[in-house]
């Protein structure tokens, strides 16, 4: 399986430099990364009770404040994206999308540009269907006047979600609201749930790779190991589905980073993060960047990891090897070199040790091999390098470059 993968990586490269492959809008030519409220804090609107954690713009001010103060800026996180429960109940008499005053007194235009004094980007949410996953006003009979309105508001990043719709019409639909969106003249990146809301049906990935900057294709995340690890599963056994289409422009997305939140261990947040890298995914996380532990923080702000992760070159990579307990993740870099990831999933309580083939990876000769989670580069090494690697979810990262 190793061979032919290395060996596609040439007619890849004939697959992606035909522009009629991906969006033509020039943008997300690296996975997206930033800040997504929905996995930490849903579509809590109690801000009565609870106001520092309903969807409210204080939220995204907060979020913005300390995306632009605490070095997530610097480090490539640069979108604060609005997710679902954001509008009023019904429109207004023009038919155009109304922020709740409530929870939004200034509006969304005053909020981009509040995020834009502080260089960073807006994402909003609407929904193709009737209403959105939670009931407010969908877009499905004002794509146009909805794509129209966002531009106005300064809007940077459009979530289209698929909850209430016909799915047979997704494959217009969809593309319609990308024209739309193109036509307003304002640059702004489009993230399609389509082909989440296919499972179990065909799926035209190349249909949605043209049309869409990035796509949902699996179930939500949760807070648990469980949730993260039926992801991982899921983009490993479907690498050949829709690995192919990932590249500059057009990124598959598994959802959000929940580093930071309740239940991911320190080395299960290793893990999800060291993935989310090795598959090029948008990162965009979802936990309180106001309360967020140091050592989720060093994780999610590791610029060696975040540099495979938004590497050019913009391979999806996938799991080459599977044991047991074990798991070998690798990832093609533009310059030669190669990510993998020792990926231990038993549950022990021991360390196992672990062994990367260099020639399943493409490399022969002397290797020069670096650990990414601890900065720091091992040695020269001839044919494999083996090291231990904690349970329960536990990864090594390591970059490998021929000498």
């Amino acid at each position: 399986m190793s061979g032919g993968y290395w060996t596609s990586l040439a007619a890849y490269l004939l697959l992606f430099a035909s522009p009629v492959i991906s969006l033509d809008n020039g943008l997300a030519r690296t996975p997206p990364m930033g800040w997504m409220n929905w996995e930490r804090f849903r579509c809590n609107i109690d801000c009565e009770n609870d106001p520092d954690n309903c969807i409210s713009e204080k939220l995204f001010t907060d979020m913005a404040d300390r995306i632009a103060a605490d070095g997530w800026l610097e480090a490539g996180y640069d979108t604060v994206c609005i997710d679902d429960c954001w509008m009023s109940k019904t429109r207004a008499l023009n038919g155009k999308l109304v922020a709740d005053p409530k929870r939004f007194p200034h509006g969304i235009k005053w909020l981009a540009d509040y995020l834009h004094s502080k260089k960073v980007k807006l994402g909003i949410y609407e929904d193709y269907g009737t209403h959105t996953c939670g009931g407010y006003p969908g877009s499905i009979d004002y794509l146009e006047l909805d794509a129209q309105t966002f531009a106005e508001w300064g809007v940077d990043e459009l979530k289209l979600d698929g909850c209430y719709s016909n799915t047979s019409s997704m494959s217009t639909g969809y593309p319609l609201m990308g024209r739309y969106l193109n036509e307003t003249g304002r640059h702004i990146t489009y993230s399609c749930s389509w082909p989440a809301y296919l499972l179990g049906k065909p799926i035209n990935y190349s249909r949605i790779a043209y049309y869409c900057n990035l796509w949902r294709n699996y179930d939500d995340i949760q807070d648990s190991w469980d949730s993260v690890t039926n992801i991982i599963d899921y983009y490993a056994t479907n690498y050949d589905f829709f690995g192919k289409f990932n590249g500059p422009g057009q990124w598959n997305d598994p959802d959000q980073l929940i580093v930071g939140d309740f239940s991911l261990s320190f080395e299960q947040s290793k893990a999800q993060f060291a993935i989310w890298a090795i598959l090029a995914a948008p990162l965009l996380m979802s936990n309180d960047l106001r309360t967020i532990s140091p050592k989720a923080k060093e994780i999610l702000l590791n610029k060696e990891i975040i540099a495979i992760n938004q590497d050019p070159l913009g391979w999806q990579g996938r799991r080459i090897t599977k044991n047991a307990h074990t798991e070998i993740w690798a990832k093609p870099l533009h310059d030669g070199t190669v990510a993998v990831v020792l990926f231990n999933r038993s549950t022990g309580g021991t360390h196992l040790h672990m062994e990367v083939d260099f020639n399943s990876v493409g490399l022969t000769g002397k290797v020069s091999v670096r650990d990414l989670y601890a900065q720091k580069d091992v040695g020269v090494f001839s044919e494999s390098y083996g090291t231990y690697v904690n349970p329960s979810g536990g990864v090594v990262m390591l970059k490998l470059s021929a000498q």
